[in-house]
């Protein structure tokens, strides 16, 4: 049985699923890039820099870069993905099925045109309706949205809120598969004791103190300023606020924190380090206005973390349990993120409790999950007859 997968270009939280896909051998599969060779040393506008991961993406499964003839190669138009030759390259190859991570490049929307009704089309993607508001712009997007998930036969979702989003744009209960946002959580939750404790003498005072932690872009919709807002209003001296990345706001954010000692910034750090960093910390928080999933959050669970998340973050519906785990608060609302963070800051001992409650539920988003389910899709269409069709 062949799988052909489709994605534009090396993403950590994917390429470990095409490894183990490929170790468990109950699956070919051929990964099919279409951004081109040239995505894997990519500038990325919100860090406002090259980002290079120093975690292996291109080891243990198999892969082809496809030919992309766009005039501006990269993810963020439509047109950036044109990949004449990859309907031919995945006939050529014999796949029983294909699995496409996203819609909205143009390669990727003619592959599932081209194989809608030829071999079983399954979709991955993790869009929600968060900030869906009514207008007749978003009304004719419905319309096309509906019309793009007719070519899908089975999408695999993430979660309760890309779910919600599914079922708005026409695809059925029967559809409709979870197969869970996850991270490598042995790597982010082994111990690196030695390095976090070095990293947190560098940043509190005592060892005591409480340590909050926002990690991502610096930009406008990750809300990052209401958060540094609502910490300087808690006036609490043994609580620590630590800023980890770069963006377009980060001179304004050091100007907000200027007069402040316990909020301090860091540059952004590669995927090797991250566990180091959340096992420093007592708290995530994450404030943003909009966000499809926020995999910050699955990470910082499997360090055995608190969580603090805005209601406009997709995985928050999931994984953020009001007093259990943490609590999630209004979006934009500077008064209700104060609270939640004046109550979760009040305890360090009910913060352990809490980041202990988030390393077990954590544990069954994993990649063996997400593997399971493809295998198991795999197995239910060889017994209905779906494949070879």
């Amino acid at each position: 049985m062949r799988l052909a997968i489709i994605t534009t270009h090396p993403i950590q939280y994917y390429a470990p699923v095409f490894k183990l896909l490929h170790e468990r051998g109950n699956i070919r599969i051929m990964v099919f890039y279409t951004w081109g060779e040239s995505s894997q040393k990519k500038h990325d506008p919100g860090f406002g820099k090259t980002i290079e991961w120093d975690v292996p993406l291109l080891e243990g499964y198999p892969y082809r870069w496809v030919r992309n003839t766009a005039a501006r190669p990269g993810s963020q138009q439509f047109n950036g993905i044109v990949t004449p030759d990859l309907c031919d390259l995945i006939e050529n190859w014999h796949a029983d099925a294909i699995l496409v991570f996203g819609w909205a490049w143009n390669g990727h929307l003619k592959a599932m045109r081209h194989f809608k009704g030829k071999v079983p089309v399954l979709f991955r993607g993790d869009s929600t309706l968060l900030n869906s508001q009514f207008s007749w712009k978003n009304l004719c997007k419905s319309f096309f949205l509906k019309w793009v998930y007719r070519h899908v036969d089975t999408a695999l979702y993430v979660g309760s809120n890309n779910k919600a989003y599914f079922k708005r744009y026409g695809l059925k209960d029967h559809q409709l598969i979870f197969a869970p946002h996850a991270i490598d959580n042995n790597r982010f939750a082994s111990d690196r004791s030695n390095e976090a404790l070095k990293l947190r003498t560098a940043v509190v005072q005592e060892a005591s103190d409480i340590l909050v932690l926002y990690a991502g872009k610096f930009e406008k919709v990750k809300n990052v300023s209401l958060l540094v807002s609502a910490f300087i209003r808690l006036g609490k001296p043994n609580v620590h606020l630590l800023l980890l990345g770069n963006g377009k706001q980060e001179n304004e954010l050091k100007e907000l924190a200027k007069d402040h000692t316990n909020v301090h910034f860091i540059d952004f750090q590669n995927q090797s380090v991250m566990p180091n960093i959340y096992q420093a910390c007592d708290l995530l928080c994450l404030p943003s206005n909009s966000e499809t999933w926020g995999m910050v959050i699955n990470e910082a669970m499997a360090c055995g973390k608190a969580i603090l998340a805005s209601d406009r973050v997709g995985c928050a519906a999931d994984l953020v349990i009001n007093q259990s785990n943490g609590f999630i608060f209004e979006s934009g609302n500077l008064k209700d993120l104060q609270e939640k963070l004046n109550i979760l800051t009040s305890s360090r001992k009910q913060l352990i409790r809490m980041g202990n409650n988030s390393q077990s539920m954590i544990s069954s988003w994993s990649f063996e999950n997400i593997v399971q389910t493809i295998e198991n899709i795999f197995s239910q269409l060889e017994a209905e007859g779906d494949l070879h069709r």
